[in-house]
């Protein structure tokens, strides 16, 4: 009895295990490309070719990019940078297969270098750590940062007066904010949320978590859209009503990606964003997340009060007003208007 019950789990044992190999069991097909490393620029045709060893009956294969449709033989226009799926959808007689490859889309140009004029100099509080900056009717909004010092604060920018402040519970490292339709959207790093407030009571309206990315820096808008940073290369694309994150942009150059994407401002299409421990700023191209431009600030640092608690570049907006760019630092005391200049 016992020889029987131990022969029938073993048997049965055998067939699950076989229905599960056979369930999974996929063909050795392969898609290849017409560069061994998958790497191609903007403008480059890619051929793809399907690799077959066994020899099977195919009757016909599909291919898209990134759930576009595409050609076997396709040229890189109007698509983002970095790393992209392509995809093929392979027919048999009765059924069908998907398989995958990645490929690296890089820019076509190297980052144009842009110097800056220094137009005017405004008092910036010493003792802020800033995260986020952004003109709205005249004023500067700005989000401070550390465990037990973040801050969002009304700024008259010609003296620095506070014009208007609430405290964050001490459990929060304030990141980077932005103001659309009325309304402050203000990040926090590594707790998972991010705040709205009324802009003109800073009363807090609600609040809405992150998705895939997974920490909050920067933030803008382009009046539609916003763009939400994380550290990585990755700006993501958030629905304005939901909050949801609805896509990502990844930050490449001709080189390579650029990680450390920090505070975020829109200036005539373009992103600008502050590149944490680089004391420098790229220019993003929204569409593909191509950097086309830099602007190195580090000499900025200098002209600053020199202390002990003194960080990085960090904090840029961009005054409609005057049409000019301000920039600051974490714990500088000075707010700097300047003019970027192509050199």
């Amino acid at each position: 009895m016992h020889l029987f019950k131990a022969f029938t789990i073993i048997i049965l044992a055998f067939t699950i295990v076989s229905c599960g190999n056979s369930e999974n069991q996929k063909t050795s097909l392969s898609i290849t490309t017409n560069n061994d490393k998958n790497v191609f620029t903007i403008g480059e045709t890619v051929a793809l070719s399907l690799n077959n060893p066994e020899g099977l009956d195919i009757k016909s294969t599909s291919y898209t990019l990134n759930e576009r449709p595409i050609e076997q033989s396709f040229t890189l226009n109007d698509v983002r940078l970095g790393v992209q799926t392509i995809t093929a959808t392979v027919n048999f007689e009765d059924t069908s297969e998907k398989i995958t490859t990645k490929i690296t889309v890089l820019n076509n140009n190297a980052p144009k270098v842009y110097g800056y004029k220094i137009i005017n100099e405004y008092p910036h509080d010493i003792t802020s750590y800033t995260q986020g900056l952004e003109f709205h009717n005249g004023t500067i909004y700005e989000s401070t940062g550390q465990y037990g010092e973040s801050k969002l604060r009304k700024l008259d920018y010609t003296t620095g007066e506070v014009l208007k402040n609430i405290d964050l519970a001490s459990t929060f490292f304030a990141e980077g904010l932005t103001i659309l339709d009325n309304q402050i959207y203000q990040l926090t790093w590594q707790e998972n949320i991010g705040f709205v407030y009324d802009v003109d009571t800073f009363e807090k309206t609600s609040s809405f978590k992150y998705g895939k990315s997974k920490e909050g820096w920067g933030i803008c808008n382009d009046g539609k859209q916003l763009y939400k940073s994380d550290g990585t290369e990755n700006i993501w694309l958030l629905n304005p009503e939901t909050l949801a994150e609805e896509g990502h942009l990844q930050v490449y150059t001709n080189k390579g990606k650029i990680i450390g994407l920090n505070e975020l401002e829109y200036i005539h299409g373009k992103i600008y964003a502050n590149r944490y421990q680089k004391n420098g700023v790229a220019i993003i191209n929204p569409e593909n997340g191509a950097i086309e431009g830099v602007v190195d600030f580090s000499p900025l640092r200098k002209l600053v009060t020199q202390h002990d608690g003194l960080d990085v570049l960090n904090g840029i907006a961009y005054n409609p007003d005057t049409k000019t760019i301000f920039v600051t630092g974490k714990r500088w005391d000075k707010l700097f208007e300047v003019e970027v200049l192509e050199q």
